[in-house]
Parts: C-alpha cells; sequence; structure tokens
C-alpha cells in the first residue's frame, strides 16, 4: 500500500469541511483499486470511536461489493490484553468506592481537609487525576518531587490526598485501572513492533492525540513500514512561522492545531511533511481561509495586520453563513427550531451542534408542537428517565420521614403498580389525596393509612399494601452498601409490582429500565467494596450512577434533524449544521478547577493543562464551521445577565469588522441580516394574539340560585367581596386544600382554640390549676399531640409563654364575672320574612348569675378595632344579635351583657364588641337589609368591592380575572340565566 523505502513517518490529513469518514473510505478504495480484492482485506484499520466504526461500516456496505478491511476500536485494544494475560482491569466502579472509603477515612482523621459533604465529589476529581496520570505515564513521586517553593497548607493538603493513590495501588497489587491497562498494551506493542515490526498496512485514523497513551501508539504507528495516521481537520492553510508559535504548550494549548503541532514535533516532520489522503477539495477554501487566520494563537494575532488585507472573496466565504445574535435563549432556540422544520420540509439533513443541553431542551420543546423528534445523539439522562426517577424517589424514603407529597409522588409514578390493577390503584391515589388533603395527617404512618382504607369505597388490600410499604423506611444510622441496595432493590420492586402482586411491574422493562437495571447490577456486584455510608450519602451515590447513564431512541420520526455533541461532529456531515449556544462558559465550556494542581504544576509534571478540552472544542468548532450551510447563533443574554460571546465567534467577527476593504464589513452585516429575518419571524410565532381586557366582574344570577345560608365569618367576605360568596355558593367551586400541610395561621389558630379550651374546661374542675405554669404545661401537651413540627411547637409555645400571665389575670377577672359554659358552641337563626339562615360557632359563651350571656371570640392576630366592627368586621356583633334570637339552643332567647375580642398576640389585648352603638336590634335590621339587597335580581356579586388593602388576595381573583383591571374600573353587571 505504501512505499516501503520511505523511512520517515507518514502522516496524512484530511481539511476542514470535507467529510472525515468518507474521504478515508474513498481513500482506501483509490489505493486499492489496482490491487487484488484480498489487499484491502489485509488492512487493519482503527478509528477512535463507535460512531466513526458504523459511519464507516455503513459507507462500505453501501457498495460496490467487496472484501473490507479489519475495523477496530482504540478501546478494543482491552481484547490484545487479554491475550497477552495481563490481569483484568479493576472495574471504575469499584475504584471510586475503595477511593471514598479512602478518602472518608482521611476526612475522620484531618475534619479540617475538607468538608464530609465533599467526599463524592474528591473522589471522582481524585479517580479522574489517576486515569490522567496512568495515560500520560506520571508517577506520584513525580508529583512529590515537583519544586514548589511555597509549602503552602493547600499544598500539603494536595499531597495528602494524592498519596491515598499509593494506598489505591497498594491495595490491588498487580492489578491495573483501565487507562494503566491501556498503557500497558500500547507499550508492550511498541516493543513487539521494534523487534518483528507487522508488514500488513496499519492506519490509524480520526484521533488527533489529545491523551498520551493515544499519542504513543499513533506515533508508533506512523513508523512502521506499512503504518500510517490520517488526521482530522488539519489547517493547511496555516503558514510555517505559526506552526513553530505552538512550541510553547502553557500559550497555545488551546489552538485548535496544537496536538498535530505536538504530533509533529514528536516525530521530528514539518507541516510540509503532512500529505492529503485524499484529493476531495474542502466545501469553502475562502472560508477555510478566513478561520484559519480568525483562529492564530494569541502572540501571532498581529498576522492580522499582515495577511487580513490578503484575504480575498469574503463574500463566498461567508455567502452560506448567518449569524443569529438573539436578545434570549428562548429566542435563539425559536429560530433554530423554526430553520430546522424548513430543513425537515424540504428534505435537508440539518444538525444542532451545542454543548449546551439546556438549549437543545428549548429546541426540542419548540420542534414538539410541529410533532417534530429529532434525533438526539445525547438522549436523555438516565436520572431523568422514568426508571430513574422512580429509583430516586425510592431511595428518598429512607432519608427523612414520610411526608404526603414523598408518598403521592410514588403512588402517581408511572412505574408504581404497573401491572393489571393499575387503574384500580390510580382511583384509590386519587381517594387517598382528597382525604390527606382535607384531613391530613402531615406524616402519613400506618393507622392512618389503615384507617383509609375503611372509609367508604377504599380498597382495603391497597390500603394495607400502601401502609406496609410506603411507611417507616426511614433509616437513621449507616448501613453497608451491600444492605442498601438490597433494601432498595427490594422495596423498588415490591412498588413496581402493586397491591396484587400479579407480575414484577415495569421497572426493568423498555431501554430505560434495562439501562437502569445494568447500572443497579453493576452496583450490586461491586457493593461489597463500598463500606458503610448514610441513608443520604446513599442517595447521592445513586444519583450520580444514575446520571452517568443515558437512554437513546434511535426511533425518532425525523432521522434528517439530528442533535450533535461537538465529538458526533468530527464524524458525521450535514447539509446544515448550526451551531447553537455560541457563548463563553458555553461554547467553550469554562474549564473546570482543579484542586490539586495549578496549571504550571500540571505542565512540569507531564499532565494536561486544563484548555487541552478548549483546544478540543476550538478544533471541532474549526470543522463544524466549515460545512456547506452554516449558522452561528448566540443569546445576548441570559436569564441573568449579559453574555460574552465565544472567542472563535468574536475572533471572526472582530476580523471581517477590520476588513472594510476586502468586504468584510458588508459580509458581516449581510450575515446578521439573514438571521434577523429569522430572529422576526421567532418573534412573531410567539407573540401573543390581542383580546379584550376582562371588564370586573360583577354577576347576576337568577334569585333562585342565590345562597340561602351564610355563616357569620362570611358576612365580612360579602361585604368587602362579593365576588367570592358568588363563587362559593353560586358556581360551587371550592379551593383545593394544600397537599403539604404547613403550620400556617389558620392551624395555630385553631390549635390555640383547644389549648384554651382544655385549660378553662381543667381549671373549672380544679380551680387551682388557674395558673400560669398549668397553662404552659397544658400548651405543652397539646402541641406535642397536635403539632408534628418540631421548629413550629417551639415558636408557638414560646408564643403562649409570653401571653400566660396575661391571659391567666384576665381568666381570673373573666370568671368573677361569669361562668364558663359553652366552648365552640354551634347556633343559627332565620331571617323572617326572608328564606335565609345564618349559622355561628361561638368561640365561647359565659353565663353571669343573672343569666346573662357574655360572648368571647379568640384572636390568634391583632383583634379589629371598634370602628373595623362598626364598618366592616361584624362578626361578633352578629353574633350577639343571634344570641338574643335565640340562636343557640342552649341558652334560649338570653340577653348579652358583654362581648369581647380576646386578642393572644403578645401583649394580651381585649377589645370591647360596641354593642351599646351598635346594638342588636340594629345590627340585626342591618343584616336583614344586606342579605335583602341580594334577593334583589338587579344585585350583583361585585368583585373585590370594599376590601380593605390592595395586596389583599382572596381565592377567587384569578377567576374574576383580577389585574386585567383594577380597583378604579367600574363593575359591569352580567344577567346570568
Amino acid at each position: 500500500m505504501f512505499d516501503p523505502s520511505q523511512t520517515t513517518p507518514r502522516l496524512f490529513a484530511v481539511p476542514c469541511g470535507v467529510d472525515f469518514p468518507r474521504a478515508l473510505v474513498d481513500g482506501l478504495s483509490q489505493r486499492f483499486a489496482d490491487q487484488p480484492p484480498e489487499a484491502l482485506a489485509r488492512v487493519e484499520l482503527i478509528l477512535n470511536t463507535e460512531r466513526m466504526q458504523r459511519r464507516v461500516r455503513q459507507l462500505f456496505d453501501s457498495g460496490p461489493a467487496r472484501l473490507v478491511p479489519r475495523v477496530s476500536l482504540l478501546s478494543g485494544l482491552s481484547k490484545q490484553a487479554n491475550l497477552r494475560g495481563l490481569p483484568p482491569a479493576l472495574p471504575p466502579l469499584r475504584r471510586r468506592l475503595e477511593l471514598s472509603q479512602l478518602i472518608a477515612k482521611l476526612l475522620d482523621a484531618q475534619p479540617d481537609l475538607a468538608a464530609r459533604s465533599s467526599l463524592y465529589d474528591l473522589s471522582d476529581s481524585l479517580a479522574e487525576l489517576i486515569d490522567e496520570m496512568q495515560s500520560e505515564g506520571v508517577t506520584t513521586d513525580q508529583i512529590r518531587a515537583l519544586d514548589v517553593s511555597d509549602m503552602s497548607g493547600h499544598w500539603k493538603r494536595a499531597q495528602d490526598f494524592i498519596g491515598i493513590a499509593d494506598q489505591f495501588v497498594e491495595m490491588h497489587e498487580g492489578a491495573l485501572d483501565v487507562n494503566a491497562r491501556q498503557r500497558q498494551v500500547v507499550l508492550d506493542l511498541i516493543a513487539e513492533w521494534e523487534h518483528t515490526p507487522p508488514q500488513h498496512p496499519i492506519i490509524l485514523a480520526g484521533s488527533t492525540g489529545s491523551r498520551g497513551t493515544t499519542l504513543l501508539l499513533m506515533e508508533a504507528i506512523a513508523r512502521l513500514p506499512q503504518g500510517a495516521v490520517v488526521l482530522p481537520g488539519f489547517d493547511f492553510d496555516q503558514p510555517e512561522d505559526v506552526w513553530d508559535s505552538l512550541a510553547d504548550g502553557l500559550v497555545a494549548e488551546d489552538h485548535p492545531q496544537y496536538r498535530f503541532f505536538k504530533l509533529m514535533r514528536d516525530l521530528d516532520l514539518r507541516p510540509r511533511d503532512i500529505r492529503a489522503w485524499v484529493n476531495t477539495k474542502p466545501v469553502s477554501p475562502p472560508r477555510n481561509k478566513l478561520i484559519s487566520l480568525a483562529l492564530r494563537p494569541a502572540p501571532v494575532t498581529d498576522a492580522w495586520m499582515t495577511e487580513g488585507p490578503h484575504l480575498t472573496e469574503l463574500d463566498q466565504a461567508t455567502g452560506a453563513l448567518t449569524l443569529i445574535e438573539a436578545a434570549s435563549p428562548r429566542n435563539e432556540a425559536l429560530a433554530i427550531a423554526l430553520r430546522l422544520r424548513q430543513a425537515a420540509e424540504n428534505g435537508q439533513t440539518a444538525a444542532l451542534i451545542t454543548p449546551d443541553r439546556m438549549l437543545t431542551r428549548q429546541v426540542s420543546a419548540a420542534l414538539d408542537r410541529w410533532n417534530i423528534l429529532p434525533d438526539d445523539s445525547a438522549g436523555l439522562p438516565l436520572q431523568l428517565s422514568p426508571p430513574g426517577r422512580f429509583l430516586r424517589h425510592v431511595a428518598d424514603l429512607f432519608c427523612r420521614p414520610l411526608q404526603a407529597d414523598m408518598l403521592l409522588t410514588l403512588l402517581k409514578h408511572p412505574l408504581t403498580n404497573s401491572g393489571e390493577s393499575r387503574g384500580h390503584h390510580l382511583k384509590q391515589t386519587r381517594e387517598l389525596e382528597l382525604s390527606l388533603r382535607k384531613y391530613g395527617p402531615p406524616f402519613p404512618d400506618e393507622n392512618s393509612l389503615r384507617k383509609f382504607g375503611l372509609t367508604r369505597g377504599a380498597i382495603p388490600e391497597w390500603a394495607e399494601w400502601v401502609a406496609t410499604t410506603f411507611t417507616g423506611r426511614e433509616i437513621s444510622g449507616p448501613l453497608i452498601l451491600t444492605d442498601w441496595v438490597a433494601t432498595l432493590r427490594a422495596t423498588a420492586e415490591k412498588i413496581a409490582r402493586g397491591y396484587q402482586h400479579s407480575d414484577a411491574g415495569e421497572l426493568w422493562d423498555k431501554k430505560a429500565g434495562r439501562k437502569a437495571l445494568e447500572i443497579f447490577e453493576e452496583l450490586e456486584a461491586e457493593a461489597p467494596h463500598g463500606g458503610e455510608m448514610t441513608a443520604r450519602d446513599f442517595a447521592d451515590l445513586l444519583g450520580a450512577l444514575l446520571s452517568q447513564g443515558e437512554v437513546r431512541d434511535r426511533d425518532a420520526p425525523y432521522g434528517s434533524i439530528m442533535i450533535w455533541g461537538t465529538l458526533e461532529a468530527r464524524v458525521q456531515g450535514a447539509d446544515l449544521v448550526i451551531l447553537g449556544g455560541l457563548n463563553e462558559g458555553s461554547w467553550p465550556e469554562a474549564a473546570s478547577p482543579d484542586p490539586w494542581l495549578n496549571r504550571k504544576l500540571r505542565h512540569e509534571a507531564g499532565l494536561l493543562l486544563p484548555e487541552r478540552r478548549i483546544g478540543l472544542s476550538a478544533h471541532d468548532f474549526q470543522q463544524a464551521v466549515a460545512a456547506p450551510e452554516v449558522w452561528l447563533t448566540r443569546a445576548i443574554r441570559s436569564e441573568e445577565a449579559d453574555t460574552v460571546p465565544s472567542r472563535w465567534l468574536n475572533r471572526m467577527t472582530n476580523l471581517l469588522g477590520g476588513l472594510p476593504d476586502q468586504g468584510g464589513q458588508a459580509a458581516l452585516s449581510a450575515m446578521r441580516m439573514r438571521g434577523q429575518v429569522w430572529l422576526d419571524w421567532a418573534s412573531v410565532l410567539d407573540a401573543p394574539l390581542p383580546s379584550p381586557l376582562s371588564p370586573r366582574p360583577s354577576p347576576r344570577p337568577p334569585v333562585a340560585a342565590r345562597p340561602r345560608r351564610l355563616t357569620v365569618t362570611e358576612i365580612p367576605k360579602l361585604i368587602r367581596d362579593p365576588y367570592a360568596i358568588y363563587a362559593k355558593h353560586v358556581l360551587r367551586l371550592k379551593p383545593v386544600d394544600p397537599l403539604l400541610q404547613e403550620p400556617d395561621a389558620l392551624l395555630r389558630g385553631t390549635i390555640i382554640h383547644k389549648v384554651l379550651e382544655d385549660f378553662i374546661k381543667s381549671a373549672q374542675e380544679q380551680p387551682e390549676t388557674l395558673t400560669a405554669r398549668a397553662f404552659i404545661e397544658q400548651s405543652q401537651r397539646v402541641l406535642e399531640a397536635e403539632v408534628p413540627w418540631p421548629v413550629a411547637r417551639t415558636l408557638w409555645l414560646t408564643r403562649l409563654k409570653k401571653v400566660a400571665e396575661d391571659f391567666v389575670a384576665g381568666e381570673r377577672e373573666r370568671q368573677l364575672r361569669a361562668r364558663p359554659s359553652g366552648f365552640e358552641k354551634s347556633g343559627q337563626v332565620r331571617l323572617d320574612p326572608l328564606d335565609f339562615e345564618i349559622a355561628a360557632k361561638a368561640d365561647r359563651i359565659d353565663v353571669d348569675e343573672r343569666g346573662m350571656l357574655h360572648l368571647y371570640d379568640y384572636k390568634t392576630g391583632d383583634p379589629p378595632s371598634e370602628k373595623q366592627q362598626k364598618s366592616f368586621e361584624k362578626q361578633l356583633l352578629i353574633e350577639t344579635a343571634m344570641a338574643e334570637q335565640g340562636a343557640f339552643e342552649d341558652y334560649g332567647a338570653a340577653r348579652v351583657e358583654r362581648s369581647l375580642y380576646i386578642g393572644l398576640k403578645p401583649p394580651v389585648k381585649e377589645v370591647a364588641a360596641p354593642i351599646l352603638d351598635e346594638p342588636p336590634a340594629k345590627v340585626w335590621e342591618e343584616l336583614r337589609s344586606l342579605i335583602e339587597a341580594y334577593f334583589d335580581a338587579e344585585q350583583g356579586y361585585s368583585s373585590r368591592r370594599m376590601v380593605h388593602r390592595d395586596d389583599f388576595a382572596g381565592d377567587y381573583d384569578h377567576l374574576a380575572r383580577y389585574g386585567e383591571w383594577d380597583r378604579s374600573s367600574d363593575p359591569v353587571p352580567e344577567d346570568l340565566t
């Protein structure tokens, strides 16, 4: 295949803008066109990714019929390791678990080194460092020998952590990690080839040599008698002096061609020694020259001044480029989605390339409105798939007490009770939710769930299954990982099977389930190496493992519309390429901080610099921007702040803007104009349709449909916000109770009312207990029994302690006036001649020696003033009038001597109802007039008629479309039938 007399290493390359897999196949076909069929079959072709391998095989399979090369992967060298007798590689999960234990011991011995919560992050980071050291052939001794003049505490801590690598190696003497094993295989191959070099062609294609082990193999293959390396995206337009400027890795590591320079330097080659693999021309040679000049390394960007004026055909270079500078990420996603939709209609292959997963999700959501499901190479993270979410929810049961929202989240999950009885399960879940919303408890237990099973319509077997499966799962102490895994699997499968246990459910079914089972079985296999951990640590570990998996649907309806990461863009081509999210921090991604070594120390030790990833991203950009049609998109502002354009986009636009004589500014303006057209279309796509504002409602239902009964607490609402009465009693709409009960003001009032009632009843039986101490003790007993929130119990008890002395002193005076007689007394009375009933529940009724009544109403906040009671807050005045009308059956039509609000907000405040200024007879007539007014067909139930504060939030304001009108708007009556 190659001239055996050539003694120099063979490096070939394919320029940017040429479909690399197709060029690779075409080059092989051309070189073997005149040779016998079996000659091609003797070629050993080594590729860097499975995607590249699939594409090359597809191209060979498309014809003509022929023998094909032996295609393998770089990762396939592990097969040769098996044949060479190397021990199996340590599973990465086992290493992670063992490193976590070693770091945990170090943190226990030296707690000041790092926070315990960072345990798994530190183990992951240290594992990555060990991987890199093995791949680059760096030992811990080399790192310890680094010259660090300032022996700071940080360097000492870093050395302590890095020393864990030695402990890990001692634990597995003779064993190898994946990267160490790979490097050993390469070293063995190189040693073997030095003695007996293979005579058949060996070609390594598609790799850039970014890792040390791969670079060693590339150099060895290039030196073989029939060996060659084919480089992707080589910049043939870059001058030699620019290549020479890449010698300093500390400066040039982020340049897209740096890895090729490093390979050439190691092989003692010059750029002119790199030959083209095929004669295929790039899509746009002028564009390649423009991008090459724009991406020059920072020290030689002055070349723009000298080489820029010689750039020609800028209109051709940018004619197929479109620049989108959107106002927000959403606008960017909409514009991209519109262009992808057009590509689908025209039958174009189109690919969105971006490392920004948030952008890809927004684009996918926008495409969904047209039923376009793109082929996303990244798929769905396993932790966000139904099995992933399910397993994480189950693991959460072990971490904290069961709450109503936790229970219902699991009960409603599609994998819960996923057998034949799913329909009955969902019906029971709905009934349980309504019960929990209305009656609680906020922390369901076995007794409360079994009690639900006795209610009408409930299935006792289902309630028993819920009670025994979901409650009591909290585990406070540590367990060994084997027990955690077994407990999680048993619990998850029991929940998935359901209450009839007829089958195994669907937890491990379909692609996501099978992937989750694969990861779970790996965790089961390596669990003996995990040691002890808490429930929260186990849940964090499970989430981290699930986040590393992905589920991909290969049966997308639009195979021509694709979403790629930057890696996929290296091996596949499309008619339209959209480079999205071109902002700093996104593309390129910000370099991850290294907790161990700074840039200088990494360079001295022979490790990779943080800028390596930036250089790889730059190379991906240089290849992708050379496609036939390219969109460059970015958002000017994110949700939080203005963004900074990607350095590569910034360089390109600055270069074009500085070449007005060559048409650079005009070309840049044309790129932006083409993008603005699509941005304008995107703005129209989401523009709201004009609709008239709703008026302030004042519905007038038929008199027969109007309420015939109200409670006394609803009378202020009828005065202030009649629309709420209409919505509740005419439309019969009730606010849904919150799922997760909170210790709010309503519950606080209920609890304090019970405390006062129990305390006064106890004091009646034992007068000596009418003391502040007894009051506090009674408060503690009620709070312990009725309030499951420790913080709320503490706060409310503190509040009751502050009012204890004042309340007891006032109570002694109240009991000298009258004897407590009734608590929470219900009463009702009809308004004659109207067909209407008023109902009330008095907090407390006392009776004095003359048989007169004393009415008390407790308020946990500030009681209403006399002025407020005269105008709006007429609850106690109406109760007084009702009592004199005989509303409370046990007392008859007795006279009310006194009505009083008792405010329990420190300090205790008593506000009397103005029954002298507002006598019961007058209040009764005013009430009759108010109710009678709403029996008039012309009287409407106006929204927010007389609210006392603008920030008042009514339960039915959204129904009244409040916000489309304000308090200055006139109510618009509407007759209803």
